[in-house]
C-alpha cells in the first residue's frame, strides 16, 4: 500500500515539542516558531500508516503578539509597548483605543490633539498648515500685562477727556451717575458672561464673534461678528474725529484750513466740520499707512499709548485732591447770567479805572460800536452787570448741590447761571450771539447714553489676546473684571469729582470757550492742562491705531470662516498673513464715519453695534446655561443665566435708549447678514395655527439635523435603554431607568425599548401592557423620552430592531445603556450571555457608545442624595473620552452633586508616571473638569499559579458547557458518529499544534479501484479544545492536545474498502471526552487576559473599593464568537469587588473637547 502526502504550512504554526507545559516557559515569546519542511514530513511520515485524511486549518486570525488588528510591520514595532502581559485583556482594540499612557502627552497640548479632537477652527484652515509646523514660541503673558491693561487702554479713551466734564453739566450729577451705572452695570454682566465662554474651553483670537459663533452658531455668529467689525471700525473713527478735535481746538488752532474767524451760527459750524473732515482723512491715510507697514509698530507703542492715559487720569485726581487746598485760577465772565466766550478780551469788566481815569475794555468794544463811555451799546449789555465767577472752585466749595440735577438745552440755547440775576425784554432778539457761549446740539437723556456708551466699550481685549496668554481660563474673567471695576470706579468717582470741582457754567461749555479755549477737563489737572491735552491726543491716536489693526483682523477671520461669501477675497492678504483687503475695506468704512465730522454723531453709531454684540454675548451664555449641554463646563463659576439675560435686555434696553431708529437698522442690517448666511430658512406651513408652526420647526430641526453628526461640542448622549420585563410587562430592572434620569437630567433624547418573543399578530395585547409599563415607569422615574415596543420571533433579532431602527432621521441615538446579564452562569441563562456579547458587538459595528451598569439594583434612587465619597475613573484606553464626561453628567444631578471625582490611569514600566500626572492634570484643566489625578504603576509580573488555575477551571467550564449543550445539528452528528465506530475503529495519529493540510490518495492492490461513498465531517474546535484521542488505548499526550490560539479544525475522512470508517474525533466516548477536559492545558492568550483582569482588579479594589462609583474602560469581546463564554468571565474578574459599576465603550468619536 503506497500512500502519497502533500504539507503546506500557514503562518502561527508551533511544533508541539516548543510547547511545555510549565507556566513561566508558556510565556517566554509570543510568537510561535514556525515548522521547518523537514520536521513537516518528518510529522507526515509519522502518520504515514493511517488511512484517514485529516485537513487542519487557522482562521486567518492575526498573531496574538499583534496588539493591533491587521497591523503592518510599521504598526507593530509602534505597538511593541502593548506587548506586556498587564494590559491583554485590551490589546485586540489597540488601534482605536490606544493607552491612555500613550496619548496623555499630546492631549495635554491642545495643538496636538487625536483626530477626533481635531474639529477646532485652526485645524479647519488649511492655509495655516505650515505657520503651524513653525515652532511657537510658549505665551507667557499673565493676568496684568495680558489682560488687566489692555482692557485699561481700551475702555478709557476719548469720551473720557472730551466729553465727560460735558456729560455731567448737561445731565447732572445724578442722571450722568445713573447712565455710568447703568452702563458699567451692562458691560460687567456681559463681562460674566464673557468670562463664562472664554474659560468653556480654549478661545482663539476671534473674541466676540469666535466665540458668539461657535455657541449660537454661524447665521448668529456671522451677523455678529459683522456687526462688532463694524462697531470696532466706527469707534476707528470715532477717535481720529477725537484726535483732530483735540489737535484743531486746543493744541493748534491756526492749522485750520476753512478759519472760523468772523463766522457764526451755521457758517462757522460747516467751517469746523470741514477742517474735522480734511484732517481726518489725512490722519485715516496716515494710521492705514501704518498698520499696512507693520503692525509690530503698534504693538510697540501700545504701552507708550497706555502710560499716556494712566498719566493723565493721575493727573485729574492729583488736581481734585490740590483743589481742596489751593484751587486753580480759571475765572469766568458772565454777563448778567450768560456765559461769555473768553477768547477776544483780556478783563472780565466793562470799564477800569486808572490813573487818566475811566476807560472801556475790549469787552466794551464787542458789545459798543466804539470805546467812548457815551457809545451806543447792546441793550443786554447795558442793563447787566459783567460778574466773575471761579470756574474751579474746589472740592470743598459745596458747588456739588448746585450740579446735581440736568440742564438740558435746545441747539443754539445760551449757557447761563440760572441762581443769577438776569435783566431782558422778552421780545428782545439776541444779538452778538457769537460772543456767548451756546449750545452746539439739542441736549437730551438718551443723546447723553448714546454718546457715553463708547467709553464702556474695550471688554473684549483680553479675550481677543487669549491665544498670547499663559493661563487665559485664569486671566481672561480677572483681568477683564477688575479692568471693569477698575474703569467703573474711576468714571463714577470722575462724575461725583467733576460735579464737585467745576462750576456748572463750565461743565455745560463742551469747548472750554468761557475758559480760554483750554480744554474744561484740563483745567481740573495738574501741575498743567497741557498734561491732559497731550496725553489724551496721544492716547486717542493709539486708541485709533489699535482699531485699524484690529477690526481688518477680525474682517478677516470672519472672512477665512467662509460663512459670507461676499466676504471671501478679504479673507486674503500679504505673504506674512496681514490682511491687506481687509484693511482697505476698513479704511473706507472708516472714512464713511469721518465724514460725519461729529463726534456726538458717530458715537452713538457705534454704540449700536457694540450693544447688539454684547447682547448676543449675553444671549449664548443664558441659552448654554440653560440647555445645560455636556460641553458647558465653564472654569469661572460665578454666572447666572438670570444674569446673563439681565444683561441681554439691559444691552436691548439701551440700544433703544440711545436711538430707536439707529437700534432699528442695526437690528436689519443683522437680520438682513443672518438669513443671507443662512439664504434659505423653514417653509411657511400654515395649518392650524401654533400646531402647524410647530410641525414645521420640527421638521426643518430634523432635516438641519441630516446635514451631518454633530460638533464635539453639541455631543451628548442620547440613549438608547434597553430593559427587559417580566411575564406580567413589568421592567425587571427599574433602577436602569433612575440612572437614565440621573444621565439625562431631561436633556436630549432617550429612548426607552423593550424586546417581546413572538409575532407581533399573536402578542399586540402584551405589546401594549408593555408599553403602557414602560410610560408609567418613565413618568414615575421623570425620564422624559418616547417608548418603543419591538416583538421579534427570538429576542436577539428584536433586540437589534431597535439598535438599528430607533429614532427619527438625525434625532437618533448614540449610545445604548443596558444592564449587565444577572445569573448568566446559569444554564437556564445560557442565551441570555450570548445575546448579550452580540450586543456590544453591534453597537461596535453602529459605531454606538455603550454604558453597562453591574449591580444595577445597588445604584441609587432619585429620592437618595449622597453626601460625601467619591465618582472613580479608571482611563485605560482613550476610546473618545466618554469616561470624563459622564461623570460630569452625573454630577449635575442632585443625587451624585456632592461626590467628588477622582481619575486614575495606568502606567507600564516604560512609561513616565510624573509626567503622565502632569499631562493629565493639564488636560483636565483644559476640559474644566476638577478631579484628583492619580496614576497607578503596573508593572510587569509572572504569571501566578492562581492566575494559571482560574483560567484553566474557566476553561475546563466552559468545554463542559459545550458537550452539555449540543445543538440539534450537533446531536445527529454525535449518534451518526457512534453508528460509525460500531463498524471498527481506525488508529490515527495527530501532531496537534502545528496547523497543516494532509491530502493522501491510496492506491488499491492491483491496480483496480472501488469507488465508495464518501461522507465529510466538519467540526469547529474552540481555541481550547483539544483533539480527542480515537480510543482509550492510543491516548494523546498534554503537550499534544495544546492548539493554536484561534485555530479551526476541519477533518475530513473517507470511509474504507472494508467498510470501516474512520472515526471523527469528535465522536469520542463521554468518559473520553471527561479525561480530555481534565488532562487540558489553558490557552495563553487567556491567561494572559485573565492576568490582565485579575491585577487591574486588584489595584482596582485597592483604590476604588468605597467609591461610590467605579467608571471604567469596557473591553472588547473577542473577534471569533468560539470564546464568548471566556470574554464574560473576564469582565466577572474585572469588576469583582466592586459594588457599583458602569463599564463604558466608546463610539468611535471623539464626545469632548477642550474648545468653547
Amino acid at each position: 500500500m503506497s500512500q502519497r502526502f502533500t504539507v503546506s504550512k500557514s503562518d502561527g504554526d508551533r511544533r508541539a515539542s516548543d510547547i511545555q507545559g510549565e507556566v513561566n516557559q508558556l510565556f517566554e515569546g509570543d510568537e510561535p516558531a514556525t515548522t521547518s519542511d523537514a520536521d513537516a514530513e518528518g510529522a507526515a511520515a509519522a502518520a504515514a500508516d493511517s488511512e484517514a485524511v485529516l485537513v487542519l486549518k487557522g482562521d486567518s486570525n492575526p498573531k496574538e503578539s499583534s496588539p493591533f488588528i491587521n497591523s503592518s510591520d510599521v504598526a507593530a514595532e509602534k505597538s511593541q509597548q502593548y506587548d506586556g502581559k498587564n494590559m491583554a485583556l485590551f490589546e485586540e482594540e489597540m488601534d482605536t483605543s490606544p493607552m491612555v499612557s500613550s496619548l496623555l502627552s499630546s492631549l495635554a497640548n491642545y495643538s496636538n490633539l487625536p483626530q477626533g479632537s481635531k474639529e477646532h477652527e485652526e485645524a479647519e484652515n488649511n492655509e495655516a498648515e505650515s505657520s503651524r509646523k513653525k515652532p511657537v514660541k510658549a505665551p507667557q503673558l499673565g493676568t496684568l500685562m495680558g489682560v488687566y491693561l489692555p482692557c485699561i487702554q481700551n475702555i478709557f479713551g476719548v469720551i473720557l477727556f472730551l466729553r465727560m466734564t460735558w456729560l455731567v453739566g448737561i445731565g447732572g450729577v445724578i442722571g450722568t451717575f445713573i447712565i455710568v451705572f447703568m452702563c458699567c452695570t451692562t458691560t460687567m454682566l456681559t463681562a460674566i458672561s464673557m468670562s463664562a465662554i472664554a474659560t468653556n474651553g480654549v478661545v482663539p483670537a476671534g473674541g466676540a464673534y469666535y466665540m458668539i459663533s461657535r455657541s449660537l452658531g454661524p447665521e448668529f455668529g456671522g451677523a455678529v461678528g459683522i456687526c462688532f467689525y463694524l462697531g470696532t471700525t466706527f469707534a476707528g473713527a470715532m477717535y481720529i474725529l477725537g484726535a483732530i478735535e483735540l489737535l484743531l481746538i486746543y493744541i493748534f488752532p491756526k492749522a485750520a484750513i476753512f478759519p472760523l474767524e468772523g463766522l457764526e451760527g451755521a457758517e462757522a459750524e460747516a467751517a469746523l466740520l470741514n477742517n474735522m473732515r480734511v484732517y481726518g482723512t489725512i490722519l485715516l491715510t496716515s494710521m492705514a499707512t501704518v498698520v499696512f507697514v507693520g503692525v509690530k509698530y503698534v504693538n510697540k507703542l501700545a504701552l507708550v499709548f497706555l502710560a499716556c492715559v494712566i498719566l493723565s487720569i493721575l493727573a485729574v485726581y492729583a488736581g481734585v485732591i490740590k483743589t481742596a487746598v489751593d484751587p486753580p485760577v480759571f475765572p469766568v465772565c458772565i454777563l448778567g447770567n450768560r456765559t461769555l466766550v473768553w477768547k477776544s478780551f483780556d478783563v472780565c469788566a466793562k470799564t477800569i479805572e486808572s490813573t487818566n481815569g475811566t476807560i472801556t475794555t475790549q469787552l466794551w468794544r464787542m458789545f459798543c460800536d466804539s470805546p467812548l463811555l457815551n457809545a451806543t451799546c447792546d441793550k443786554y449789555f447795558e442793563a447787566n452787570n459783567v460778574s466773575e465767577v471761579q470756574g474751579i472752585p474746589g472740592i470743598t466749595s459745596g458747588i456739588l448741590a448746585e450740579n446735581l440735577f440736568p440742564h438740558y438745552y435746545e441747539k443754539g440755547d445760551l449757557i447761563a447761571r440760572a441762581d443769577m440775576e438776569s435783566v431782558e425784554g422778552v421780545d428782545d432778539p439776541l444779538t452778538n450771539s457769537k460772543s456767548y457761549v451756546l449750545a452746539d446740539i439739542t441736549s437730551f437723556f438718551t443723546l447723553l447714553v448714546g454718546i457715553y456708551f463708547p467709553s464702556v466699550t474695550g471688554i473684549m481685549a483680553g479675550s481677543n489676546r487669549s491665544g498670547d496668554l499663559r493661563d487665559a481660563q485664569k486671566s481672561i474673567p480677572i483681568g477683564t473684571i477688575a479692568a471693569i471695576t477698575t474703569t467703573s470706579a474711576v468714571y463714577m468717582s470722575s462724575v461725583i469729582m467733576f460735579g464737585a470741582c467745576i462750576e456748572g457754567v463750565v461743565l455745560t461749555d463742551k469747548f472750554g470757550e468761557g475758559v480760554h479755549g483750554n480744554l474744561v477737563i484740563g483745567t481740573l489737572a495738574w501741575p498743567s492742562p497741557w498734561v491732559i491735552v497731550i496725553g489724551s491726543f496721544f492716547s486717542t491716536c493709539g486708541a485709533g491705531l489699535q482699531s485699524l489693526t484690529g477690526a481688518p483682523r477680525l474682517l478677516q477671520a470672519i472672512a477665512k470662516d467662509n460663512i459670507v461669501p461676499a466676504l471671501r477675497i478679504f479673507g486674503h492678504g500679504k505673504a506674512n498673513g496681514e490682511p491687506t483687503w481687509s484693511l482697505l475695506l476698513t479704511a473706507c468704512i472708516c472714512e464713511s464715519g469721518i465724514l460725519i465730522a461729529s463726534l456726538d454723531a458717530v458715537a452713538p453709531i457705534l454704540s449700536m453695534f457694540f450693544l447688539m454684540c454684547y447682547m448676543f454675548v449675553n444671549l449664548a451664555c443664558a441659552l448654554q446655561t440653560l440647555l445645560r449641554t455636556p460641553n458647558w463646563r465653564p472654569r469661572f463659576k460665578f454666572y447666572h443665566w438670570a444674569l446673563s439675560f439681565l444683561g441681554m435686555s439691559l444691552c436691548l434696553t439701551l440700544m433703544f435708549i440711545c436711538s430707536w431708529y439707529y437700534a432699528i437698522f442695526a437690528m436689519a442690517i443683522a437680520g438682513s447678514i443672518y438669513k443671507y448666511i443662512e439664504f434659505a430658512g423653514a417653509e411657511k406651513e400654515w395649518g392650524d395655527g401654533i400646531r402647524g408652526l410647530s410641525l414645521s420647526a420640527a421638521r426643518y430641526a430634523l432635516m438641519r439635523l441630516e446635514e451631518g453628526p454633530p460638533h464635539t461640542k453639541n455631543w451628548r448622549p442620547q440613549l438608547l435603554v434597553l430593559v427587559s420585563t417580566d411575564g406580567e410587562q413589568n421592567v425587571e430592572q427599574p433602577r436602569l431607568l433612575s440612572l437614565t434620569n440621573q444621565l439625562k437630567a431631561g436633556k436630549g433624547l432617550t429612548i426607552v425599548g423593550t424586546a417581546l418573543e413572538g409575532t407581533y399578530l399573536e402578542n399586540s395585547d402584551q405589546a401594549q401592557r408593555a408599553d403602557q409599563a414602560l410610560r408609567k415607569l418613565m413618568e414615575t422615574e421623570k425620564v422624559k423620552g418616547f417608548c418603543q415596543v419591538t416583538v421579534s420571533s427570538n429576542l436577539r433579532d428584536a433586540t437589534s430592531h431597535l439598535l438599528q431602527a430607533g429614532g427619527l432621521g438625525g434625532l437618533r441615538h448614540n449610545a445604548v445603556l443596558v444592564s449587565w446579564p444577572r445569573n448568566w452562569r446559569q444554564g437556564d441563562e445560557l442565551q441570555t450571555w450570548r445575546n448579550f456579547v452580540e450586543l456590544v458587538r453591534e453597537t461596535t459595528a453602529a459605531h454606538l457608545a455603550l454604558l453597562v451598569p453591574k449591580n444595577i439594583s445597588a445604584f441609587p434612587s432619585n429620592g437618595e442624595r449622597f453626601t460625601e465619597g467619591h465618582i472613580d475613573v479608571w482611563w485605560i484606553v482613550h476610546d473618545g473620552g466618554m469616561l470624563m464626561l459622564l461623570p460630569f453628567l452625573l454630577r449635575q444631578h442632585k443625587v451624585w452633586r456632592k461626590c467628588k471625582m477622582r481619575i486614575f490611569t495606568v502606567a507600564q514600566l516604560d512609561d513616565n508616571s510624573i509626567q503622565m500626572k502632569k499631562d493629565l492634570t493639564t488636560f483636565l484643566y483644559h476640559l474644566r473638569i476638577d478631579a484628583m489625578v492619580e496614576v497607578v504603576e503596573m508593572h510587569d509580573s509572572d504569571i501566578s499559579a492562581y492566575t494559571y488555575e482560574k483560567t484553566l477551571v474557566m476553561e475546563q467550564r466552559s468545554q463542559m458547557l459545550k458537550q452539555i449543550n449540543l445543538t440539534k445539528t450537533e446531536r445527529e452528528r454525535e449518534i451518526q458518529s457512534i453508528t460509525d465506530s460500531s463498524r471498527g475503529s481506525i488508529r490515527r495519529k495527530n501532531p496537534s499544534g502545528v496547523t497543516t493540510q494532509l491530502s493522501v490518495t491510496e492506491d488499491q492492490p492491483g491496480g483496480s479501484k472501488e469507488e465508495k461513498p464518501e461522507e465529510e465531517v466538519q467540526l469547529i474546535h474552540d481555541n481550547t479544545n483539544p483533539a480527542s484521542p480515537a480510543t482509550p488505548a492510543t491516548p494523546v499526550s498534554p503537550t499534544e492536545s495544546v492548539q493554536s490560539p484561534g485555530t479551526q479544525v476541519q477533518m475530513t475522512w473517507t470511509e474504507k474498502c472494508d467498510g470501516e470508517p474512520a472515526k471523527p474525533p469528535g465522536a469520542a466516548t463521554p468518559e473520553g471526552n471527561i479525561k480530555d477536559i481534565f488532562n487540558m492545558k489553558p490557552n495563553q492568550f487567556n491567561v494572559r487576559r485573565m492576568h490582565t483582569a485579575l491585577r487591574l482588579n486588584e489595584v482596582i479594589v485597592k483604590k476604588s473599593s468605597e467609591a461610590k462609583l467605579v467608571l471604567l474602560n469596557m473591553p472588547g469581546p473577542p473577534k471569533n464568537r468560539t470564546g464568548d463564554e471566556n470574554y464574560m468571565e473576564f469582565l466577572e474578574v474585572l469588576t469583582e469587588g466592586l459594588n457599583r459599576v458602569l463599564l463604558v465603550r466608546g463610539g468611535g468619536r471623539e464626545v469632548i473637547t477642550i474648545y468653547s
